[in-house]
C-alpha cells in the first residue's frame, strides 16, 4: 500500500471563538491510501488541548503508516492495534483509519455505513454560534435558521445575554450549550439554572475533567435547576468513557480524539452500555472528515457534525444537507471526493 499525506488548510468564512481562543483557519491533515489502483482517502483534524500538532500528525502518518498497514487493507483490527502501540497522534489514526474504510469500501463497492451494518438515516445536527458580541451573536442564530438546533459556545463575557439573543432570535430552535472547559465553579453554578429555565438540552465539558468534584457539585443541582452535563475534551478514547460515566450524564465522541471510526464505534457501545446518551461531534473539517464521523451517525442521540459547513470552501465534496441533516451518499466508501 502506497500512502501519501498533506497538511489542508481550511479557511474559516467567520472568525471562531471558543473560550480558549479565536481561529480563522484549521490545518489538518489528509492522506491518499493506494491500493490494487484504488485510493481511499481519510483527514484528522489535531486535537490542541491533546498537545496534537499538524508537524506531529503529518511526522506519524508519513513514518509509522508503511510498517503498520502491511499488505492486507481490510485488517483493519490489526492495523488498528499496530498504529495504537506506537506514540503518535489520533489524528493521524483517524486519516489512516479514514483511507482504509474509504478503501475497503470501494473494494467491495458499498458505503462504509452500510458495511458496518448501519444506516443513512441521520438525527438533525447542530449549528455551533461560537462567542462573539450579544448583537455578533443574534445576526449568527438568525443566519441559522434552518437548523433546528443551536450550539451556544459559553464562556466568554454576556453568556446570559448572548442565550437571550439567540432564544429571540431563533424561537423555534433548540440550543444545547458548550463551553470547552472555560467556566468556573461559580459561573456554571449561576449559569446552570438558566439553561434549566430556557430549556437549552445540555451542557457540554464546563470544566476540565481531571477534577471530578465541580462536575459533581454541578450535578448535585436539584433536576428541574439543571441541565445533563457531556463530557467533551475528557472523552477522548474507550478507557475513558466508563470515567466519564461517574459524573456525567453523556459523552460526545469524535473521530479524531478517538483515532478513527472503529475506535468511535467501540466507546458508542460502551456509553450505551453505562446508560450514557451519546453525541456525535466534530473538529473543524471538511466534508472528508465530516464523512468519516458521519457513518457513525444512525447509531447516536445527538449530532453535532457542522464543521465542514463553516468553511468559506470545502476541498471534498459528496455529502448532503437537508432540513438541517447531513445528509449520507449511497457511494461506496465514504461517498466524497475531492473537488
Amino acid at each position: 500500500m502506497r500512502v501519501r499525506a498533506r497538511v489542508a488548510r481550511l479557511e474559516l468564512a467567520e472568525t471562531f471563538t471558543i473560550s480558549r481562543g479565536s481561529s480563522d483557519h484549521e490545518d489538518v491533515v489528509q492522506v491518499e491510501l493506494e491500493h490494487d489502483g484504488i485510493v481511499g482517502y481519510g483527514e484528522g483534524a489535531p486535537a490542541g488541548f491533546l498537545g496534537e500538532t499538524v508537524a506531529g500528525t503529518l511526522a506519524f502518518v508519513e513514518g509509522q503508516a508503511p510498517a503498520a498497514l502491511g499488505e492486507d487493507p481490510f485488517a483493519l483490527e490489526g492495523i488498528g492495534r499496530r498504529l495504537a502501540a506506537v506514540p503518535g497522534t489520533r489524528a493521524g489514526m483517524a486519516a489512516l483509519d479514514g483511507a482504509l474504510h474509504d478503501w475497503v469500501g470501494k473494494r467491495l463497492g458499498q458505503p462504509t455505513w452500510r458495511l458496518l451494518g448501519l444506516s443513512r438515516e441521520t438525527p438533525p445536527t447542530s449549528y455551533t454560534i461560537g462567542i462573539d458580541t450579544v448583537e455578533g451573536t443574534a445576526d449568527r442564530a438568525r443566519r441559522a435558521a434552518g437548523f433546528h438546533f443551536l450550539k451556544l459556545k459559553v464562556g466568554g463575557r454576556d453568556d446570559l445575554a448572548r442565550l437571550e439573543a439567540v432564544r429571540a432570535a431563533a424561537p423555534a430552535a433548540r440550543i444545547r450549550a458548550d463551553a470547552n472547559q472555560g467556566l468556573t465553579l461559580p459561573q456554571a453554578l449561576e449559569l446552570m439554572p438558566v439553561l434549566a429555565a430556557t430549556g437549552v438540552e445540555l451542557l457540554e465539558q464546563p470544566f476540565p475533567s481531571g477534577d471530578p468534584d465541580p462536575w459533581h457539585r454541578l450535578a448535585g443541582l436539584p433536576a428541574e435547576r439543571r441541565v445533563p452535563l457531556f463530557v467533551d475534551e475528557g472523552c477522548t478514547e474507550l478507557a475513558s468513557v466508563a470515567e466519564a460515566a461517574r459524573y456525567a450524564d453523556g459523552v460526545n465522541i469524535k473521530i479524531d480524539k478517538a483515532g478513527g471510526i472503529r475506535e468511535a464505534l467501540r466507546m458508542v457501545h460502551a456509553a450505551r452500555a453505562l446508560g450514557l446518551h451519546v453525541m456525535l461531534g466534530c473538529m473543524v473539517a471538511s466534508e472528508l472528515g465530516i464523512a468519516q464521523a458521519a457513518q457513525l451517525a444512525s447509531l447516536v442521540d445527538h449530532v453535532d457534525l457542522d464543521g465542514h459547513l463553516l468553511l468559506t470552501e470545502s476541498p471534498f465534496v459528496g455529502l448532503g444537507l437537508e432540513d438541517g441533516r447531513v445528509v449520507l451518499p449511497d457511494r461506496p466508501g465514504l461517498g466524497v471526493r475531492p473537488r
